[in-house]
């Protein structure tokens, strides 16, 4: 733990990597922090440029990262409210400078990166422990049972709302933490270290059940019993692995089948989400927004409406179908695939389809386990929720995202001391030293 506050470089790349270490703490929080660190974080990275240390910034990569701001941006050319497109480009916006900022600053990546995920998850587990004492003092204070904790009262929303967060993306973020930390208790050899992620594992769980994400749920019940023994085990190791995970799925399963709040959750409102009824629901089911927004998206479906246009033109047709709790909430389509075609068409979908393959690609060519979690929750989500038209779920996906791309791609760098031996310095950015014991 000490080497992730006491790190050995020079003085710039620290003053980068607390920085970025603050950011992922502080993103399950109100926006203005992460939003305050990342224009830090900015300032920092052009005060210290050097032109010699910048990575290839006019690159595919890069644009494939950026992608999606230049979306919203031609898509503003026949948007039907410029005002409205230009709020979507203000939303997307670390879209387009965290690609540049990582490119433009040397901090390795590569090496600090799984100190980044560690704090991150450790972020997240104490977020969940905060919301759990926060709960159970207001319980207390109204002298109510602690049974009600797990009640309506305090799931999905209701659980979140203490930080202002929706409880969909809070949820990614703890599934992701979820996944690093569980790769790194399959990883580790010591006894108390595997005590140790195995019990910010189990905090982390118990705050996905409890915010009730049905999206994220599912992406994680894939991502645990199914990619992390392909990707992390072998053998009998994997079996074992496989079992195990099986069991204990079935068996959260099970407790969620018999408890009525998440059941009810989980299952019920699962049914309802796909049916057309609107009998006995506080919102219509999203399989009626849907065919609303395609209804939409048929009016011009190769190029879409233009930016910002969903919100105003589903809203109309809310009123027009007669889903009258969606049109006086100016609720969205709430699927990032059919909010893309309404407003950039075929052509918006493809951009971000590709997006994702080219992330998908990237995770499993490297056999990163934490990369393709971040791919699956997004993919999943995309699913039942814009992830893409809200800041949460914008900041989260692109600081991630450009995170992996660039660790992945980035080489060893040679570990010598930071202020002596620059003689050794030189020559060993031209030559690789071999060991004499590999010498023939």
């Amino acid at each position: 733990m000490k080497e992730l506050l006491l790190i050995r470089d020079n003085l710039a790349n620290k003053i980068s990597y607390y920085h970025l270490a603050l950011f992922v703490i502080s993103l399950p929080f109100d926006r203005f922090y992460s939003h305050l660190i990342l224009a830090s974080f900015g300032i920092h990275t052009l005060l210290h440029f050097k032109k010699l240390l910048l990575k290839p910034v006019f690159t595919w990569r890069t644009l494939i990262l950026q992608s999606i701001f230049f979306l919203a941006v031609l898509s503003t050319i026949y948007a039907p409210d410029k005002q409205l497109a230009f709020k979507e480009w203000g939303l997307y916006i670390p879209v387009l400078v965290l690609p540049i900022l990582l490119c433009i600053n040397p901090l390795d990546l590569k090496k600090y990166g799984p100190y980044l995920m560690l704090i991150f998850s450790l972020g997240c587990a104490a977020t969940i422990i905060y919301l759990y004492a926060d709960a159970l003092l207001a319980l207390r204070y109204y002298h109510l049972p602690y049974s009600l904790l797990f009640s309506a009262s305090y799931t999905n929303h209701n659980f979140s709302q203490t930080i202002d967060i929706h409880a969909t993306f809070l949820s990614m973020q703890v599934g992701l933490a979820l996944v690093f930390m569980l790769s790194q208790f399959i990883k580790e050899g010591r006894l108390i270290s595997r005590l140790f992620h195995g019990f910010i594992c189990l905090i982390l769980l118990m705050g996905i059940i409890q915010l009730s994400s049905k999206s994220v749920f599912a992406a994680l019940f894939l991502i645990i019993n199914f990619a992390v023994p392909l990707f992390l085990l072998e053998g009998k190791n994997r079996t074992r692995f496989i079992l195990v995970s099986a069991s204990i799925s079935a068996l959260i399963v099970v407790l969620i089948a018999k408890s009525g709040t998440f059941r009810e959750r989980y299952l019920t409102e699962l049914k309802q989400d796909f049916s057309r009824s609107k009998n006995n629901v506080d919102v219509e089911p999203r399989l009626m927004r849907w065919e609303v927004a395609t209804g939409v998206i048929k009016q011009s479906p190769i190029i879409g409406h233009g930016a910002g246009s969903e919100i105003p033109l589903v809203k109309e047709q809310y009123f027009q179908n007669t889903c009258y709790v969606s049109y006086v909430n100016g609720l969205n389509a709430h699927n990032e695939y059919l909010s893309l075609m309404i407003k950039s068409g075929i052509i918006g979908l493809c951009v971000y389809i590709i997006t994702l393959l080219y992330g998908f690609r990237a995770a499993i060519r490297k056999k990163d386990i934490v990369f393709f979690a971040l791919m699956t929750l997004t993919a999943v989500v995309s699913f039942s929720e814009n992830v893409l038209d809200a800041d949460k779920g914008v900041i989260f996906f692109s600081f991630f995202f450009t995170l992996f791309i660039f660790a992945s791609e980035q080489k060893e760098k040679l570990s010598l001391p930071i202020k002596r031996h620059k003689n050794l310095r030189h020559v060993a950015t031209k030559h690789v030293i071999v060991p004499s014991s590999l010498q023939t």
